[in-house]
């Protein structure tokens, strides 16, 4: 969701927990300019004002949001997420991304899509797509390609170990600079991972050994700080060297 503002200054409330019903932005104290909001808040009038609870985040230079450790998802525009196939129609294919509602991914939204070649998606196959459109009415829109058409990382995510987190954690693994357990394990080991807003985690590695440990050094990680996991991962290495 866009917001034209009007003379914008910094909130004093980011990095900050709040709760439904504080105002965070007046957008009549603002000048023209656009900034983006995402989960857990909205619009009223010529405020923003918050939905969930949570810490109020900033991503620089205009994208607002609230960032709270729950387990369901509430999509937004632009959200990276990983989905799990449950059904393919002519025209799209229906995903569950941990909404309330399903995700539709339309069959064309692939790099280079058209109709002679439409992916072969069984049920119950893994996708990491992007979020095109969402709202609290309709079901969600995914792409597998960035607005330019181009595919990158999206599509489908083969072999590997999937697990599911809270919003949080997986927003804490995508954040830069790159996230300390994930740091920490990258000097010892080679893994690729794949994280969705939507609280989900794609990890795969040369072997099963590799894939355990990294998987559980994210799953030990939410609530420790960034020495803490580096301590962590370092003794999880240490086990692996051992074993």
């Amino acid at each position: 969701m866009d917001v034209d503002t009007g003379n914008m200054t910094p909130t004093n409330l980011v990095d900050k927990v709040v709760v439904p019903g504080d105002v965070v932005l007046d957008l009549t104290k603002m000048e023209n300019q656009t900034i983006k909001l995402g989960s857990g808040l909205c619009q009223d009038c010529d405020y923003i004002s918050v939905m969930q609870a949570g810490k109020l985040r900033l991503s620089k230079p205009n994208k607002y949001w609230v960032e709270s450790s729950q387990k369901r998802y509430v999509p937004s525009s632009e959200d990276t997420v990983l989905g799990i196939v449950v059904e393919h129609r002519s025209d799209n294919f229906l995903v569950d991304i941990k909404a309330p509602n399903l995700a539709f991914l339309p069959v064309l939204a692939f790099e280079g899509g058209t109709r002679r070649n439409i992916p072969k998606f069984e049920t119950g196959t893994l996708i990491y797509a992007r979020v095109v459109k969402a709202n609290g009415i309709m079901n969600p829109e995914l792409s597998c390609t960035y607005a330019s058409g181009k595919a990158a990382e999206f599509g489908q995510l083969k072999n590997g170990y999937t697990f599911e987190t809270s919003t949080g954690l997986a927003r804490m693994l995508l954040s830069s600079p790159t996230c300390p357990v994930l740091e920490a394990l990258g000097k010892k080991i080679s893994f690729e991972t794949a994280v969705g807003l939507n609280g989900r985690v794609w990890v795969n590695a040369s072997s099963p050994d590799d894939v355990i440990l990294v998987s559980n050094a994210i799953m030990r990680s939410e609530f420790l700080s960034g020495t803490q996991q580096r301590i962590m991962a370092e003794k999880l290495l240490e086990r692996l060297e051992k074993s």
